[in-house]
């Protein structure tokens, strides 16, 4: 299917999926957007902030937030720097929550992904933290915490030094868990559940809840991958 078709199709399905659960953000990764999609992907009720990828096709994130909830992006990053992630502060009752949305392709190299290592260390520091996305490591086994390549053995030490935890137990795409949820505080994260694919993508949605007041006594949220 031509990728446009295939977009367009997802992002009526996404639609309807946020009417029917009245999510408080949804991430997507490798969404494949750029300036030709700026005028059709806008959603009704929600603020959206996207990275696109820059200088080739495919990849890029984005994160639609209800527009209910007060918030900014933050840019813990050079702007040259090739990482596909954004961050956004979501102001909360009790305190701050930082959203991330990271898209690792699985051929990135040591220069990006130590750039993506340094905006994780910055986010850690903040009062409560939740990064997903999809981070291309099919060999970790999170049971023994240990990894096969060595790019993955540096993503655990990143994890470890930041002292995150990754909550999402069961595969994500093909038998592997490509994508995970990364958070500073234990059960800040809940309620973590696969909710099959979204159009002709091969990625499981994961929705899941923020336990911490932001506007709302409990937020709603969902990570999409389009491919």
């Amino acid at each position: 299917m031509p990728l446009h078709e295939c977009m367009g199709n997802k992002q009526e399905e996404l639609e309807t999926c946020v009417c029917l659960q009245g999510y408080d953000l949804i991430g997507i990764t490798e969404m494949w957007w750029d300036s030709s999609y700026d005028w059709s992907v806008g959603m009704e009720g929600y603020r959206l902030f996207r990275k696109d990828r820059q200088g080739r096709r495919g990849g890029g994130v984005a994160l639609y937030v209800n527009d209910q909830l007060e918030c900014m992006e933050r840019h813990l990053g050079m702007d040259e720097e090739p990482t596909e992630s954004l961050w956004v502060r979501i102001k909360g009752r009790t305190g701050d929550i930082t959203a991330g949305v990271c898209f690792r392709p699985p051929d990135q190299g040591d220069r990006a992904d130590e750039a993506l290592y340094r905006q994780i260390g910055a986010a850690s520091c903040s009062q409560a933290l939740v990064l997903t996305g999809d981070f291309s490591h099919p060999d970790i086994c999170w049971r023994d915490n240990a990894a096969e390549r060595k790019q993955s053995r540096r993503f655990l030490e990143c994890i470890d030094d930041n002292f995150l935890l990754q909550v999402i137990e069961e595969p994500t795409r093909r038998g592997a868990m490509l994508d995970l949820i990364l958070t500073n505080k234990e059960g800040l994260v809940g309620d973590v559940k696969l909710k099959g694919s979204l159009g002709c993508s091969d990625h499981e949605m994961v929705e899941f809840g923020i336990l911490r007041a932001a506007r709302r006594a409990r937020s709603k949220l969902t990570i999409l991958d389009f491919r």
